[in-house]
């Protein structure tokens, strides 16, 4: 399954870079990253793309449903679901498995997060951390139901591969897959199909 390679490629990414932002100190190796203030936003790209440092407790966007351990726990569960499709499916169409790959890489760098930085950076205990999100992009003025949005929601890289990994999984071509698995399983009953049609 090298298509791991990819959600390991994805997850450290996502973890360096939510380390740069947020700073970090290796005493015994003299190593010290000051990053940025819980808040602070750095202009990339002018306002249209910025770096804002901010923490999220809940998940996507900000929504927040509640205890930290339950949200936790349900994204641990939602990693095995999709390692075990992912494993499934490992002979299938490479559109697909790179999909699955995106999707369980991001999963895991945001579950990284929520399961360990509270006891790294001393601020929680175990499975109560919070997201690090730092990617702030300008977005059209909308108001929608009562709601102004001029800003796309402050995200991060796990989150960017998520998105791009469901997008993919939408449109995967999921019919020529099931026919070319039906085929491996019983390529004479396909072949009789076929003939009869």
């Amino acid at each position: 399954m090298r298509i791991l390679f990819v959600s390991l490629f994805i997850i450290l990414c996502d973890q360096l870079t939510k380390l740069f932002v947020r700073g970090f100190e290796i005493p015994a190796l003299g190593i010290k990253v000051e990053g940025m203030r819980l808040g602070e936003s750095k202009q990339v790209i002018g306002d249209f793309v910025r770096l804002t440092y901010t923490e999220n407790p809940g998940i996507a966007f900000g929504i927040n449903l509640g205890n930290k351990f339950y949200l936790t726990l349900l994204a641990t569960v939602a990693v095995v679901i999709v390692f075990l499709y992912l494993y499934k499916v490992r002979n299938g169409n490479f559109i697909i498995r790179l999909s699955l790959g995106m999707i369980l890489g991001g999963a895991i760098g945001n579950l990284i997060d929520r399961i360990f930085h509270g006891i790294i950076f001393n601020y929680a205990k175990l499975f109560h951390g919070r997201v690090i999100d730092f990617i702030d992009i300008d977005f059209f003025d909308i108001n929608l139901f009562g709601y102004h949005i001029d800003r796309w929601p402050i995200f991060n890289i796990a989150d960017a591969s998520v998105t791009i990994g469901v997008l993919l999984l939408l449109f995967a071509p999921h019919e020529k897959q099931a026919t070319e698995q039906a085929e491996e399983i019983n390529p004479d009953a396909m072949n009789n199909v076929t003939s009869e049609k």
